[in-house]
């Protein structure tokens, strides 16, 4: 039982007995006014009667067909009495906030009705009565139907609203746990980009570093000051080429040059540096496709080439670049050892490179065989972007020094 409800029991009570003290009152004051001069009985009557409000009021809901019964034999009782004595009209009144307070949302039309109705017609004289009760349900049962059919919309509403709350409970708390998935879900894709970024750059860098480093071991001379000069450089391109992976930059290549440009510069270092001719060819018309794409290609021949350096054992090796109308497609392919595509491997990089592509919305194809070679097609959409294609270097614009190239991997 709640405070309001507590307060409201003995409002009632209070406004009952005050009703009824007023009625007999003012009939004592007015003597019999031609009614039943019995009508004390049935005041004490009423009073008795009265006294259970203060206890029903908080149980309505669950008692529904005690408070209903009460109800109806207290509007009895108002309508005896009134029709004893006109002055216990007041007293009558009782009915309509009553109706109100304990009655179900269905039965307050009704209860309001039946008490107009015992109201009127015991004020009325004993032989008009009958014909007054005829006009009075004429217009007392619709309203009682029509208060009925009120109360069942009112009800069904607010089930309604009860369950709309509830949905909106449980979406609140679905789109919650859609916001901690989608958290996770941001941070493990950041964890794969910035592990992909560090083996396509930092790693192959790293490897290659070894290699110069171990041939200047065994070299003397301009031969060893050679390779020595090499790990220098790779060191230097690979610690700036962490950098720009953890910030999630475009790659050094591509800052300042096209990606034919960058894949030419790249593969011309590749060969140098791992000593296998390599021939690249642009095909179709360049244009300058969105960041996205031209870093996923690029990282995907420096990838490409990687595990060509270091497991191919290959004699030569080919780039191809092809721009169609709708379909950027990289192919590389050497005349190395091969391998089987379907076998299990514990290094990042093919699967890498499906992600990219994948993630870029293209398809990536890898046809190899022990002792065959290897060839891989990467296909993206031709995602072009406002950006201007940038022009070739001169004397007075020189493009950035020896680029990132795939100088080691992890897979094959």
């Amino acid at each position: 039982m709640s405070r309001l409800d507590g307060r409201e029991r003995w409002v009632f009570l209070g406004l009952a007995y005050a009703l009824l003290a007023t009625s007999a009152t003012a009939a004592a004051l007015t003597g019999t006014n031609g009614g039943d001069a019995g009508w004390p009985v049935l005041a004490v009557a009423a009073a008795v009667w009265v006294a259970p409000l203060a206890w029903l009021h908080p149980r309505r809901d669950r008692r529904r067909v005690l408070v209903v019964g009460h109800y109806l034999v207290l509007v009895a009782l108002a309508g005896a009495l009134t029709a004893a004595h006109t002055a216990f009209a007041v007293f009558a009144a009782i009915g309509y906030p009553l109706a109100l307070a304990l009655l179900p949302s269905r039965l307050v039309m009704a209860g309001v009705t039946v008490t107009a109705v015992v109201v009127v017609a015991a004020q009325a004289a004993p032989g008009d009565r009958a014909a007054l009760l005829t006009v009075i349900a004429g217009v007392a049962l619709p309203l009682a139907v029509a208060g009925w059919y009120v109360a069942a919309e009112h009800d069904k509403r607010r089930r309604l609203v009860v369950r709309l709350r509830a949905a909106m409970d449980e979406n609140a708390s679905l789109h919650a746990r859609l916001l901690d998935q989608a958290r996770h879900a941001g941070v493990r894709d950041e964890r794969h980009r910035v592990a992909g970024e560090l083996h396509d750059t930092l790693t192959q860098d790293l490897v290659a570093l070894i290699r110069q480093l171990d041939a200047a071991v065994g070299a003397t001379g301009e031969e060893a000051v050679r390779h020595l000069g090499q790990a220098a450089t790779l060191a230097r391109r690979g610690l700036a080429e962490a950098r720009r992976s953890v910030n999630a930059l475009r790659p050094g290549p591509l800052e300042r040059s096209s990606l034919p440009e960058a894949l030419e510069r790249m593969a011309a270092s590749w060969s140098r540096m791992s000593g296998v001719p390599l021939a690249c060819e642009v095909t179709g018309w360049p244009v300058a496709l969105s960041a996205d794409l031209e870093a996923t290609l690029f990282r995907v021949a420096q990838e490409a080439l990687a595990n060509v350096a270091k497991h191919a054992e290959a004699t030569r090796a080919a780039l191809t670049l092809s721009y169609t109308d709708d379909l950027v497609l990289l192919d590389i392919r050497d005349d190395g050892a091969g391998f089987d595509p379907q076998a299990a491997t514990d290094g990042f990089g093919l699967d890498g490179m499906r992600q990219r592509v994948r993630a870029a919305g293209g398809t990536l194809e890898i046809e190899s065989q022990p002792g065959a070679g290897t060839a891989i097609a990467a296909a993206v959409p031709a995602l072009p972007t406002a950006r201007p294609v940038p022009p070739l270097p001169t004397a007075d614009h020189p493009s950035p020094a020896d680029e990132t190239m795939a100088g080691g991997g992890e897979d094959s």
